[in-house]
């Protein structure tokens, strides 16, 4: 919700008084690392955000501040689209920053007793909302915009997700926010759009492995084997025959392993059309960036996997894990389906799993903290878990490098349908919503500012050598 434009000039300055040269490097090291979720997710929609797209300003009552407030567009990796709005005031939005769709448990909105209250306000407000006349009408407001619509609906959903009460600059769109503040009441947390259980399983070769069962929204989902699956794997139902997807009615599947097949691995590709539930949360994959609800979406296409494991003799084993924000770290269940114990390392604990036994651990992680775990196991088995633990909003006062130096200037311009889809993004400073568009801006003026500096460098080099 804060700018990076002008407090990363700002920034910038200090960075360049202190070294242009540590600058430099920081620019040519500066990045997203590929990150590998691990199984973390049991699956769904994951969307790279694209900013803030419908909006206006709001007023920040605690310290008079407005900001741009609105919907934000974001592209679902596999097709489609969603808007969203911010449940996380106090951090910044990262612009082209991937997401994966979670459930409440999994967000900050995991012990926010006012969740089904922000699930109400987006069922009954713009965009699921956009006869904004019939909206206007029920608010005792006068005309509005999807605009003032938009920016009416972020600032209820802030008082129930952060507790910041922010009232819109135009005056029709503030009698929307006391509506729906006044209205809300509770509703259930939306189911996900596609998820597994279990996401991982192991067994021998001439068994079936599995169930894993498929739970969706849509009426179908197809699934199929990864490339590099060993010869003579396939997907089967309960009666063992070859299948291609599930339905609603029968949404297990296994896997054949014919006898004799070498030690191995598979993995299984699911895939369905659907939209995704409204109130669904989007939580950041790589780095800390602000917690985000569904609030309008076209059919997509979502996806999840699952792995699979066997081996004629000793340890079979198979690893999920999930992120449980009511402990505060990463729930991690660790099977064996094979014939003798499994000791693996993690964090420096060992941790033994009897044969046809499973242990469920939590591993502690700091709040905001990108962590990576690595469990490894005979055969080469090796599970890769990764991710940002993400649980609480921000509190105000974010750290020195995140402050911003927002600006009172309202947003100009700009016009937009009243579709869901799709809207054109006004004028103003957009970086106010904590997206970071300026930062190809900034990295441009640091790079300029290196090259001043060195060519200043080599100059004073030659003075002092003619001097000589």
């Amino acid at each position: 919700m804060f700018s990076v434009r002008r407090r990363g000039v700002a920034r910038l300055a200090a960075a360049t008084v202190v070294s242009g040269l540590v600058a430099a490097g920081a620019i040519a090291v500066a990045g997203p690392a590929a990150a590998d979720q691990g199984g973390q997710g049991t699956g769904g929609a994951t969307a790279t955000l694209g900013g803030l797209k419908i909006y206006d300003r709001v007023t920040i009552e605690a310290t008079g501040q407005t900001y741009a407030a609105g919907l934000f567009s974001m592209d679902v990796k596999s097709g489609g689209s969603i808007q969203t709005y911010c449940i996380d005031f106090h951090t910044n939005a990262i612009n082209g920053e991937d997401y994966d769709e979670v459930g409440w448990d999994q967000s900050s909105l995991h012990n926010n007793p006012d969740a089904g209250k922000i699930r109400w306000i987006l069922q009954n407000s713009y965009p699921q909302v956009n006869d904004l006349g019939d909206l206007a009408k029920k608010a005792g407001a006068g005309k509005l915009t999807p605009r003032t619509a938009a920016a009416a609906t972020q600032a209820a959903i802030w008082h129930f997700s952060d507790k910041v009460e922010a009232t819109p600059v135009n005056g029709d769109a503030a009698k929307l926010t006391d509506y729906l503040e006044e209205k809300a009441v509770e509703l259930s947390e939306p189911s996900a759009s596609l998820s597994l259980s279990p996401s991982s399983v192991a067994g021998k070769a001439g068994q079936r492995l599995g169930p894993i069962t498929v739970d969706t929204n849509a009426d179908s989902a197809t699934v199929s084997l990864a490339p590099g699956a060993p010869a003579g794997v396939k997907i089967v139902d309960k009666d063992g025959k070859a299948v291609s997807g599930v339905n609603k009615g029968d949404s297990k599947f296994w896997l054949d392993v014919p006898a004799g097949t070498a030690d191995g691995a598979a993995e299984v590709n699911v895939q369905a059309n659907t939209t995704v539930p409204i109130g669904r949360a989007f939580v950041s994959k790589r780095v800390k960036s602000q917690t985000l609800i569904l609030a309008g979406t076209s059919t997509s296409t979502v996806t999840a996997k699952a792995t699979a494991t066997w081996a004629k003799q000793g340890a079979v084993p198979a690893v999920t894990a999930v992120k449980n924000c009511a402990k505060g770290g990463v729930d991690i269940t660790a099977s064996n389906e094979g014939d003798e114990d499994w000791t693996f390392d993690l964090k420096g604990e060992k941790h033994t799993v009897a044969p046809g036994k499973s242990e469920t651990f939590t591993v502690p992680v700091a709040e905001d903290e990108a962590y990576k775990f690595t469990i490894t196991g005979p055969n080469g088995f090796e599970k890769v878990i990764e991710g940002v633990l993400d649980c609480k909003t921000a509190t105000p006062g974010p750290k020195p490098s995140d402050t911003p130096s927002p600006s009172q200037t309202p947003a100009t311009g700009g016009t937009t349908s009243g579709s869901t889809t799709s809207g054109t993004t006004g004028g103003g400073d957009l970086a106010e919503t904590g997206s970071s568009s300026a930062t190809p801006m900034i990295a441009g003026i640091a790079v300029a500012l290196v090259v001043v500096g060195g060519g200043a460098v080599f100059v004073l080099r030659r003075k002092k050598t003619a001097g000589q």
